[in-house]
């Protein structure tokens, strides 16, 4: 089956080189585009035909594709599927490049840090900040040719220090800290008050950016879902600074907050609002972000005799099948690597701390193939304080600071 590519995806990638960020929305076939050029840019393989296609050739010795991304999309094989399409394989073999694809989940970087003359595809932006997989993904970059993808590339100007450093425009992480950024002198935390030079930033960003905007015949409707809560218990939470399930000390604020989202999501109110939502609706992928939230979709799920499959830290369910089900999927663990369009109606649970794990989210069914043209999101969500900061941070496009909260004296 031939590949057609769109005008936008083959502009791509002839704007794409080695160390670019290639971003594009959920769904905007960002695997296909980083793949033609490997075999256009990189391996000499191919070249686009008249019309949208590609013309293929076989090479020799062309250097392997290593594919980092997360482990639901590496044991979904999604990544094979969609080099096989062009004539790629994990046998050099079979392959038109003469070398293999290998892909592997993030967790596992660092057995391929001592690779060279590679090329490297970042699959979803996880090189930020300091941690391991930034050491490793910076020593990757300095051998390797490579590229980044990613729906949603950063929250803030420090999600990209690794890749400028990749580039060199900063030596290290302190220097960028130095040059750009301005803490606050009276937080009690690490807290960072403004950016400065950030003309300077967007200029970096953009030498490095490749943008792949994709016309969408889908519409996102977005509801909230009023949900009542226990608000003698949120005060005495907020007075007395204790678990009141348990009476120990809350000593930092992000156990106070962790505290204050279970009295508002934990509880009957909620559990009525989903039961009722859940009852009405055939096929629904349900978000949530902790456990106890799990316990009661189940005890929904089972009192209403609707099967349910489960996509977390305990169980990887594939995606269910039917006339009517329900898919529990943890935030974290099921934001991206997978797609559904067999269904129209997402339902979170709670809120999640972070606009791009939620954008993420709402992509898993937002894709170009989809038959749907109206596709419906709905919130669970109370009028406590701790829900409507979140909701705020959100808008804004920010990720939620519990310190900022709620401040401990």
């Amino acid at each position: 089956m031939t590949v057609v590519y769109r005008p936008e995806q083959i502009k791509a990638v002839h704007q794409l080189q080695s160390g670019s960020i290639l971003a594009g929305g959920v769904g905007s076939g960002k695997t296909l585009t980083s793949l033609a050029w490997y075999l256009t840019s990189v391996c000499n393989a191919a070249s686009f035909k008249k019309g949208e296609s590609l013309a293929k050739r076989k090479v020799k010795d062309s250097p392997t594709l290593y594919v980092i991304t997360t482990a639901k999309k590496r044991d979904s094989l999604e990544w094979e599927e969609e080099a096989a399409r062009l004539g790629l394989s994990t046998d050099p073999a079979c392959s038109y490049t003469g070398s293999s694809i290998v892909v592997d989940s993030w967790n596992n970087i660092r057995k391929y840090s001592d690779r060279k003359h590679a090329v490297f595809f970042f699959d979803e932006q996880r090189a930020s900040g300091s941690g391991r997989w930034s050491k490793e993904f910076l020593k990757i970059t300095k051998h390797n040719q490579w590229l980044m993808l990613s729906a949603t590339p950063g929250d803030v100007w420090m999600d990209y220090v690794p890749v400028f450093m990749a580039h060199g425009f900063f030596r290290t992480r302190s220097e960028f800290l130095d040059e750009h950024v301005q803490f606050d002198r009276f937080a009690k935390y690490p807290k960072v008050k403004r950016y400065i030079g950030t003309a300077k930033l967007e200029r970096l960003r953009r030498s490095i950016l490749v943008e792949m905007p994709v016309e969408r015949h889908t519409t996102r409707i977005r509801k909230t879902i009023p949900c009542k809560y226990d608000k003698k218990l949120y005060d005495q939470v907020v007075k007395t600074r204790k678990d009141p399930w348990t009476g120990e000390p809350l000593r930092d604020a992000g156990g106070v907050c962790r505290t204050l989202r279970k009295v508002v999501s934990d509880n009957d109110y909620r559990s009525d609002q989903a039961l009722k939502f859940l009852k009405s609706h055939e096929k629904v992928i349900v978000f949530y972000n902790y456990d106890y939230e799990l316990a009661r979709i189940l005890d929904i799920a089972e009192s209403i005799r609707v099967p349910v499959s489960q996509w977390n830290g305990h169980r990887h369910d594939v995606l269910p099948d039917g006339a009517r089900w329900i898919y529990a999927c943890q935030y974290t663990a099921a934001a991206e690597g997978w797609n559904c369009i067999t269904t129209d109606t997402v339902l979170f649970w709670s809120l999640n701390y972070s606009w791009r794990v939620t954008e993420q989210c709402e992509g898993r069914i937002d894709r170009l193939n989809t038959p749907y043209s109206k596709l419906k999101y709905y919130f669970l969500e109370s009028d406590s304080g701790i829900d409507k900061a979140v909701r705020k941070a959100l808008r804004s496009k920010q990720i939620f600071n519990e310190r900022a909260f709620f401040p401990l004296s």
